[in-house]
């Protein structure tokens, strides 16, 4: 073995630091995304927050609308989103991205007093659109900069942005709302996060490791080596040459593709019930005022964020020892994420406000299992196709986030009274019944394999193939025809 292939990298390297910005934009993304549960239910409610603020009355239904309004955006950039990142990189694309949102999260305190519950939903719509670009970027600079030993790690690492984005939306903004700041400071400071972001990410993003101006020669050779070993040397000189044309049929025609595609659709439908939903369920059925609500709203995602930890730890020692393949590790996570869940569902539903205790211990088992599901399904997209995991991404995203788009009116639309608890059973069964559905199709159909059509080349091949068929078949025709005319003389 020579000194190239042995070469591990330094132990901590700018790979880690794209990760840890990788790990930050989700965060700040996340909270200017979820905030609004908490706002809307300060800004209907002031006597449970801060009075000195202005109160809104708005219906169930229009704050469903709010809630679901940023997705309406959010789904109609993902393919874009996807290709922005192959044409001018994630560097720039995630920084649009970011800033836009970011400006966008200061405007609701200044609109919404003379434009009313549409003009918070206009600008979240307008929100999604700017945050549609993200993910299809993190899945891509995942797959340039993580090593082939590190993907599983370094992509779960960055992948628990989403449970601390969503932790700080929760608590900080429930706390912002009851201090002074009231609720308009809950916009400021997601504003504000968001934009120191975006400075960072201009001084230490870098496209690829060679881009980097903070990298080691050594940590250099060790991602690129990596990287290449794993694809064919002429493959990779392919993808020299520029952009890999992206296999459309045979990305439609994948069943794994399908497979994930529906399992992160479910994922989503059981995650979002309670994840816009939680604040009002809390307070309505529940009973709890606003600042204990914020606490126990983010509680579910701070036990989220410890266990994403527990389940990395715990899959890198059963894939290092060699205990467990990468199928079997994230086949069993999802089963679990999926399975538990789906019953702490059912069981939420028929507690009441003499029962707080024990919904926040199921909210939280909740949360803190689904947590696998990121080692589980969320990066499967890398294990499919490192070159086209942004394009997959944006087409699964897309997919997945039609789905909070549905849940807060499907709510608004079985939830008639606001503290009926029977109807939020109704609910909560319909997201369990989802989550269950949604990991069996997983089970049977999912892989983790690198797929055929993910080769640079692919397209070529097929292309070659489909010529030489129609040579062979015209040639059989000669022949056939030759036949015929000795037969015939």
């Amino acid at each position: 073995m020579t000194a190239e292939t042995a070469n591990t990298g330094p132990a901590i390297g700018q790979r880690h630091v794209q990760t840890l910005l990788l790990f930050l934009s989700i965060v700040v993304n996340y909270m200017a995304k979820f905030n609004a549960g908490v706002a809307i239910v300060a800004m209907t409610n002031a006597e449970s927050t801060n009075p000195d603020f202005p109160e809104y009355d708005w219906n169930g239904a229009q704050r469903s609308y709010i809630l679901s309004s940023f997705f309406w955006g959010y789904i109609m950039t993902q393919f874009l989103g996807g290709w922005l990142c192959r044409r001018f990189g994630a560097r720039m694309t995630m920084f649009v991205s970011t800033i836009g949102s970011a400006l966008l999260a200061l405007l609701p305190p200044w609109c919404v007093s003379w434009g009313g519950w549409q003009a918070y939903c206009a600008i979240r719509v307008a929100m999604g659109l700017f945050q549609g670009f993200l993910f299809p970027c993190i899945h891509a600079h995942l797959a340039n900069w993580c090593p082939v030993s590190e993907r599983n790690r370094l992509g779960a690492l960055a992948n628990t942005g989403l449970d601390c984005g969503t932790l700080l939306a929760m608590f900080a903004s429930g706390q912002i709302a009851a201090s002074s700041m009231g609720w308009p400071g809950i916009f400021y400071i997601s504003s504000a996060v968001g934009v120191l972001w975006c400075v960072i990410w201009l001084i230490f993003g870098a496209n690829t490791p060679r881009e980097s101006k903070y990298i080691s020669e050594e940590e250099l050779n060790y991602i690129e080596n990596s990287i290449n070993s794993s694809r064919a040397k002429e493959a990779e000189e392919l993808k020299a040459k520029g952009p890999i044309p992206v296999p459309w049929a045979a990305i439609w025609s994948s069943v794994p593709f399908w497979a994930l595609m529906i399992t992160r659709c479910c994922q989503s439908w059981g995650y979002s019930t309670l994840q816009t939903e939680m604040p009002s369920y809390m307070n309505d059925v529940l009973l709890m005022d606003m600042k204990n609500n914020a606490i126990f709203s983010a509680l579910p995602y701070l036990t989220s964020w410890v266990m994403a930890f527990v389940y990395l730890i715990i899959a890198d020692i059963l894939l290092t020892g060699g205990t467990m393949t990468i199928t079997g590790i994230r086949k069993t996570f999802n089963s679990i994420s999926f399975f538990v869940p789906a019953l702490t569902l059912i069981g939420i539903g028929f507690l009441d406000s003499d029962q707080k205790t024990l919904a926040v211990v199921l909210m939280c088992a909740n949360v803190g299992i689904n947590a696998g599901s990121t080692i589980g399904s969320t990066i499967n997209t890398i294990d499919l196709s490192p070159n086209h995991a942004g394009i997959l991404m944006g087409i699964i995203n897309t997919a997945a986030n039609v789905v909070p788009i549905l849940t807060p009116l499907l709510v608004g639309v079985i939830v008639t009274n606001d503290h009926n608890r029977g109807e939020w059973q109704l609910v909560f069964i319909i997201a369990a019944v989802i989550f269950i559905v949604g990991n069996i199709i997983y089970l049977f159909f999912g892989q983790m394999v690198n797929q055929p059509w993910d080769a640079p080349d692919f397209l070529d091949k097929q292309m070659s193939s489909n010529l030489q068929e129609q040579g062979n078949a015209k040639a059989l025709e000669a022949q056939q025809s030759e036949r015929s005319e000795e037969i015939a003389r």
